[in-house]
């Protein structure tokens, strides 16, 4: 890597030249199987068609104006994401992480016109992760991520998922809003049981607090629905979305109830590149696909039937595999050896995938993703699997 680029990432050796659907080639043209999608975010694969067409269209005619003027294809992503969800309103930035500190600020604004300021306090839960900015890391509360950078922030309460205990306890008179990920990605691909987000929801209509949800993983069509909240039947009143909304160019949202969002007028809230023209494009190119009838389904029964795969090799493997976890496109095995060394095995074998907590390895691969493709991927997952059986076996005969 260069010595030009701060040493934030620890990367592959691994460079590559063009994508095309489910693969990535190399500048020497090896071929490698796409399973992380540039972790969640180009679920329509690499260079699809249609949104080629739309983006270089849109290149040769106008990038940015800045959200001083009306911008109508903004207005058009707006409304058909209000139409297909439970939101009234949007708004349009740049990550995941705006997305949710913005969701913070709506949510304590909500209070504030509401004459309530002292309710500002926001309850999230461990394991959560919900971006890199200094508020962010305060809400996910990961050790790891806060160490070095000063004073934690304040303004966030945090208790064990799935322990409605717990999160009774932490509410008080400061409190404003739960923020919680349906399924955590970063955490390890932990679900939260849909009996669990009804209860949320009922406990926050009970204390009047608004309910957030950070779909930035789990939205645009990961779990076979647009968006993971619909599995549960719950609606919030706040949702943060980045990755897949631009299928690879950067692009984020919020979705907010019309009382959620009441407070929020004009020049309490902003951002300079978000919502502009290419990025819009992307977005409106997205849901065209994503909309059209049936593709939700078929994400559905390729993450059935890549799940059900994946569960007879760790029944194969039970050295190397422990658990298959998650939901349509959204799934990883958390393993026995060190996740890096299935993730390095997958690479020998010329497939990515992407790593997260809780020594687990996420399998995220674009929603267009075939079935062929698919048992190509469940082919080199054993063939990984068995190389790291051999490996304990050599080491358990080295040791005797």
């Amino acid at each position: 890597m260069s010595e030009a680029l701060m040493s934030t990432y620890a990367r592959q050796n691994l460079a590559f030249e063009r994508g095309e659907g489910s693969y990535l080639y190399t500048a020497d043209g090896r071929r490698y199987l796409d399973f992380a999608s540039g972790i969640a975010v180009t679920n329509l694969g690499h260079a699809h068609p249609h949104l080629v067409a739309k983006l270089q269209e849109q290149v040769g005619k106008l990038w940015h104006t800045s959200n001083l003027f009306q911008i109508p294809a903004q207005e058009e992503l707006g409304r058909r994401l209000v139409a297909a969800t439970f939101a009234d309103q949007a708004f349009f930035c740049n990550s995941g992480a705006e997305a949710c500190e913005g969701s913070v600020k709506i949510a304590r604004k909500y209070f504030a016109a509401k004459g309530q300021p002292e309710r500002w306090r926001v309850i999230t839960f461990e394991g959560a992760f919900h971006g890199r900015t200094i508020a962010m890391l305060a809400a996910g509360n990961n050790k790891k991520y806060l160490d070095g950078f000063g004073h934690k922030a304040d303004g966030f309460d945090h208790v064990p998922l799935n322990d409605l205990k717990a999160l009774k306890a932490a509410i008080g008179p400061e409190t404003a809003a739960v923020m919680v990920e349906p399924i955590q990605g970063e955490g390890g691909i932990r679900e939260v049981p849909a009996e669990t987000l009804r209860a949320l929801r009922q406990i926050c209509d009970e204390h009047d607090l608004l309910l957030i949800f950070d779909e930035v993983q789990t939205g645009m069509g990961r779990t076979g629905k647009l968006f993971a909240y619909e599995w549960s039947g719950v609606t919030p009143d706040i949702m943060a979305m980045a990755k897949g909304l631009g299928g690879g160019f950067p692009v984020a949202g919020i979705l907010v109830s019309k009382r959620a969002g009441s407070g929020i007028t004009p020049g309490t809230h902003g951002t300079t590149f978000g919502g502009n023209l290419l990025a819009m494009t992307a977005g409106n190119a997205v849901l065209d696909v994503m909309l059209a009838p049936g593709f939700l389904d078929q994400v559905q029964q390729r993450g059935l039937r890549l799940r059900q795969q994946l569960a007879m090799i760790a029944d194969r493997h039970p050295t190397i595999i422990e658990e298959v976890r998650g939901q349509g496109l959204l799934l990883a095995v958390k393993t026995r050896v060190p996740n890096s060394d299935l993730l390095n095995e997958l690479v020998a074998q010329e497939m990515v995938t992407v790593s997260a907590a809780d020594n687990t390895v996420r399998l995220l691969p674009p929603l267009t993703v075939s079935d062929a493709e698919i048992g190509e991927a469940v082919r080199k997952l054993e063939i990984a699997c068995t190389n790291l059986e051999a490996r304990q076996t050599q080491a358990a005969k080295g040791a005797a």
